[in-house]
């Protein structure tokens, strides 16, 4: 029988009229069902038919799902860099799949030619950030951390002195902040008594460096773009992440307050409290956080899998398998959700299952980017 992924595409693509927008609906489609072995074919038919009409702009969007191999993908990418060099998505999307295929240095290398020529894009810096964690170590990516809180303290300062935000690419939402000012500055980890320059590591002295600091009078509304507030909520929940991983407690715990100034029930600040609260050893507390970030963000797949796991300890792995089993659907390539659903099937004894959820998980993570893929837009 002709698979149904592939009869589809053929209709659209045999229209007289086919354009762009039609290869967005049967791309659409096929993510629905990537997990289909003939969704690749129907695919490539449709990659084709779109480098005819524009084989600048194709590559910015079509490698999304996990159905294509890495090597291909950028071979064909680079391809289409040779048209436009210095397109923003296809750098970006470039780094990702090196970093799929774990060769982390060359997707720094990508990333930080990226950011020469687009210094204000905090997406690429994420990138960074994420890179630099995995391929050198927390200090250096919380050197970029600092340097996205003075890229941010920039553009914030740009957007105040202009009046005007009419320059903006992000949606334009005005938001209220009850404190008196923003200190942007990342607490120094290995002297925070005196303050003082002294410290074990280059990364390290330069954290330490004074960093300006935005003063609002304290019944003023702060006004501009919506992104722009939640990146720095998200640099500053990236920088707390950081200092967990460094066991740093006490400085993740004041990078939390100040994205909770911001935020404070976002469930990315929730979520960020759960893990803290869990590091500390409060597991109950911990469980009441995630709880309440799954209440506002009830698809979030990093909240279940933190759930789940602090479920199987606190020994309740029937609720922690059904938790990790409903990450799984909302994503089924999160190799973390299936290694910790193998995890909790081994610890009740389920030994062939949690097998096939291990080999699952070791699959997926030989093709996982350091952020999913989908970060990259898909507009032509």
């Amino acid at each position: 029988a002709a698979c149904k992924d592939t009869s589809f595409s053929d209709s659209i693509l045999n229209l007289d009229c086919f354009t762009l927008e039609h290869s967005n609906l049967i791309f659409h489609v096929l993510d629905l069902n990537h997990e289909r072995p003939c969704t690749a074919i129907a695919r490539g038919k449709v990659q084709q038919r779109c480098v005819m009409l524009s084989p600048r702009n194709v590559f910015s969007f079509y490698f999304y799902p996990m159905s294509f191999q890495i090597s291909d993908a950028i071979e064909h990418l680079q391809e289409a860099l040779q048209l436009c060099k210095d397109d923003l998505n296809s750098l970006h999307l470039l780094a990702l799949l090196f970093s799929a295929q774990k060769h982390y240095q060359h997707a720094l290398d990508v990333i930080n030619m990226a950011v020469v020529e687009y210094p204000e894009s905090f997406s690429l810096l994420f990138t960074k950030v994420k890179l630099e964690w995995i391929h050198k170590g927390p200090e250096e990516a919380l050197v970029t951390c600092r340097h996205m809180l003075q890229m941010w303290q920039m553009v914030y300062n740009v957007l105040q002195h202009s009046g005007s935000e009419k320059g903006s690419s992000v949606t334009e939402t005005p938001v209220i902040k009850k404190h008196n000012g923003l200190h942007l500055t990342l607490p120094d980890a290995h002297d925070a008594d005196s303050g003082s320059q002294r410290a074990s590591s280059l990364a390290a002295s330069r954290l330490e460096q004074a960093m300006s600091e935005i003063t609002m009078q304290s019944s003023a509304m702060k006004q501009g773009p919506m992104q722009l507030w939640t990146a720095l909520e998200q640099i500053w929940l990236q920088a707390a992440e950081l200092f967990m991983e460094q066991q740093h407690l006490k400085e993740a715990s004041f990078c939390i307050q100040e994205a909770a100034s911001l935020f404070p029930t976002s469930h990315a600040v929730l979520y960020m409290r759960g893990k803290l609260a869990e590091m500390k050893g409060n597991l109950e507390e911990a469980r009441q956080l995630y709880d309440e970030a799954l209440t506002v963000n009830p698809a979030g797949v990093e909240i279940m899998h933190s759930l789940g796991l602090l479920l199987s300890r606190l020994e309740r792995r029937d609720l922690a398998q059904k938790v990790l089993r409903d990450a799984i659907r909302i994503q089924t390539t999160s190799h973390r959700a299936w290694n910790s659903l193998g995890e909790v099937l081994q610890a009740q004894g389920k030994n062939e299952a949690a097998i096939e959820c291990f080999l699952t998980a070791l699959d997926l993570e030989s093709s996982s980017p350091v952020i999913p893929f989908t970060v990259i837009p898909r507009e032509l």
